[in-house]
C-alpha cells in the first residue's frame, strides 16, 4: 500500500512536472510570437521604400557594414527596406560584364573578378558568405526593426541558378527542350531566349515546385522574422502560385509583397504593391523632349480606371536594373531629376530610395563585379530627408490601400505645366512644377496661402496672378 501511495505520488509529481515544462514551453513559444514584428496596412500608407544593395553599399560589401548605417535612414523617412538577393550566387555558367561566360576569361585573376549575379541563386535558404553569416543577417533584421523598420527579401521564383541541387535532384521542377534538356529562361511571346543564360527556368506545371517554393519561403520568415518579399519578375510566376504562397506564408505572420510587374491581376490575393514601370518611363520620356505633360495626364487617367482602389504602385527615378543598364539619374533625366524626384514623393504609391541615390551616386555600378556607391552626402541627401518627413508626417501624401485623393488642378499652360493636389481631411500637398525645357509663364487655379516647403517661404496664390517657373522649376505648397 505504502509503495503504491508512493508510486502514485511520484506519477503525480512527474505530471506536475511535465505540466511545468509544458507552460515553460508554451510561455517560452507565446513570448518568441510577442516578439515577431508584423507589419500593417497602416505602416505602408506613409512609407519610404529603401533598395539595399549589400555587395556595393560599402567597400566591405557586408551585412554588418549596412547594418551600421541603418539608424541614419531614418532620417530619409525610411520604413521598409528591399534588400536585394543574399543568396549564394552559382558558380556554373557564371556571367561577366559584357556578357560573356567566366570561363571564356584565360587570365585567372581577371576570372576572380566575377562574382556573378544576385539572381542566379544556388540555394534559397543560406546567404551569400561574401556578405557575412546567417548571423550577420539576423542582426541586419533585428537592428532594422529595433530602428521602426521593416525588412524584405528579393525573391527569385522564376528561375535559379545552375548550381542549385534541384537541377539534379528535382529535374523535373524545370523548363526543358525535347531532347530533355533543362534550359534558360525564355520569352513567352517570342519563345527565344531573355538572355539570362546564367540561370535555368523553373516549370510551374509541376505542382510539387509550389510546395518546394513556398517552403523556401516560409524558412525565412518562421527562422529569420522578415516582414515580406520583393518578387522578381513576379508576372512571369503563375499568379495561382503567388496566391497560394502567400496565404500559407501569412499564417505564420503578416507580410508585405511587392511585385517587380505591373500586371494588376497579381493585386487581387498576392501582393500589396507592384512596380510604376510606366509612369517611370514617361518620366524619362519628359524629362528627355520626347514626350510632354498631356502623356502624364494619359497614364493618370490610365491607372484610375486600370486598377482598384487599394492597389498601389512603387515610383521611383532608379533603382538597380535602371542604374546598371539604362543609366544614371542624370544620364537619364538631366536637370528634370530632382523635380522628377520630388514627383515621385507626391504622387500616390509608395517612393524608392536605391543604394547612393541619397549620395549622388553618379555612376552606373557595376554588376557582375565589386563595386561601392559613394558615402559622402552632397546635394541629394537633405533633399530627400525634407521630401521623407514630408511623405512620412502628412495625411495628404497616403498612398497606400486607402490613399489620398489625386486631383489634376488645371493651368493656362497644361502642356508643359504638371499641377496636382493630393488631400485628405483638412490636409493639402499641391505639386507644381513646369515638365519642359523652356520657361514658362502661367496661371493657376489655386488660391489661398500655402507654404512653400522645400524653400521654408510663404506663397499667397491667386487665380488670376501670373507666375514664372523656369525650365524643371517644382514647388511643393502645403495649406496654412
Amino acid at each position: 500500500m505504502i509503495k503504491k501511495v508512493a508510486l502514485a505520488l511520484s506519477m503525480v509529481a512527474v505530471m506536475a512536472s511535465c505540466k511545468d515544462e509544458n507552460n515553460e514551453k508554451k510561455d517560452s513559444e507565446t513570448t518568441q510570437e510577442e516578439q515577431k514584428v508584423s507589419i500593417e496596412d497602416a505602416d505602408l500608407e506613409n512609407a519610404v521604400i529603401y533598395e539595399a544593395n549589400i555587395r556595393q553599399y560599402s567597400p566591405e560589401g557586408t551585412f554588418n557594414a549596412f547594418t551600421q548605417d541603418i539608424p541614419q535612414l531614418k532620417e530619409l523617412g525610411v520604413k521598409v527596406i528591399w534588400v536585394m538577393p543574399v543568396y549564394p550566387i552559382s558558380v556554373k555558367n557564371r556571367k561577366a560584364t559584357g556578357g560573356k561566360m567566366v570561363t571564356e576569361i584565360e587570365d585567372e585573376k581577371e576570372r576572380e573578378k566575377y562574382l556573378g549575379s544576385y539572381y542566379a541563386v544556388s540555394d534559397y535558404t543560406k546567404v551569400n558568405p561574401d556578405l557575412g553569416t546567417i548571423d550577420d543577417f539576423q542582426k541586419m533584421v533585428d537592428v532594422a526593426h529595433e530602428n521602426g523598420m521593416f525588412v524584405i527579401m528579393d525573391w527569385v521564383a522564376n528561375h535559379t541558378g545552375w548550381d542549385h541541387a534541384w537541377i539534379t535532384e528535382h529535374p523535373e521542377y524545370y523548363t526543358q527542350n525535347e531532347a530533355g534538356e533543362i534550359v534558360d529562361p525564355l520569352n513567352p511571346e517570342t519563345g527565344e531566349s531573355w538572355g539570362w543564360t546564367d540561370t535555368a527556368d523553373l516549370n510551374y506545371d509541376n505542382k510539387e515546385l509550389w510546395t518546394a517554393m513556398t517552403n523556401e519561403m516560409k524558412y525565412w520568415v518562421e527562422n529569420h522574422d522578415v516582414d515580406g518579399f520583393r518578387a522578381d519578375v513576379a508576372g512571369e510566376v503563375p499568379t495561382e502560385f503567388w496566391d497560394q504562397a502567400v496565404k500559407s506564408i501569412k499564417e505564420v505572420k503578416p507580410v508585405f509583397m511587392l511585385a517587380e510587374s505591373e500586371k494588376k491581376d497579381l493585386f487581387h490575393n498576392s501582393f500589396d504593391m507592384g512596380y510604376n514601370w510606366e509612369g517611370h518611363h514617361i518620366m524619362n520620356e519628359i524629362a528627355q523632349g520626347k514626350q510632354g505633360v498631356k502623356a502624364w495626364d494619359s497614364y493618370m487617367t490610365k491607372i484610375d480606371t486600370l486598377y482598384q482602389k487599394d492597389d498601389f504602385l512603387m515610383n521611383f527615378v532608379t533603382n538597380h536594373d535602371e542604374n546598371s543598364w539604362n543609366g544614371t539619374v542624370k544620364e537619364r533625366m538631366g536637370d528634370a531629376g530632382e523635380a522628377m524626384l520630388a514627383l515621385s514623393y507626391t504622387l500616390p504609391g509608395m517612393p524608392l530610395i536605391y543604394s547612393g541615390q541619397e549620395y549622388d551616386l553618379d555612376r552606373r555600378l557595376l554588376f557582375f563585379e565589386k563595386d561601392s556607391i559613394p558615402k559622402t552626402k552632397g546635394k541629394v541627401w537633405p533633399v530627400l530627408v525634407k521630401l521623407g518627413e514630408l511623405k512620412n508626417n502628412n495625411e495628404a501624401l497616403a498612398g497606400g490601400k486607402k490613399s489620398a485623393a489625386y486631383k489634376r488642378l488645371t493651368t493656362t499652360k497644361d502642356d508643359q505645366i504638371l499641377a496636382f493636389s493630393r488631400g485628405s481631411g483638412d490636409d493639402m500637398v499641391v505639386y507644381v512644377a513646369n515638365l519642359s525645357k523652356s520657361p514658362v509663364q502661367f496661371k493657376l487655379e489655386l488660391d489661398g496661402e500655402f507654404q512653400d516647403y522645400m524653400n521654408s517661404g510663404e506663397l499667397d496664390i491667386k487665380k488670376d496672378m501670373q507666375m514664372e517657373f523656369k525650365p524643371w522649376e517644382y514647388k511643393i505648397l502645403i495649406n496654412n
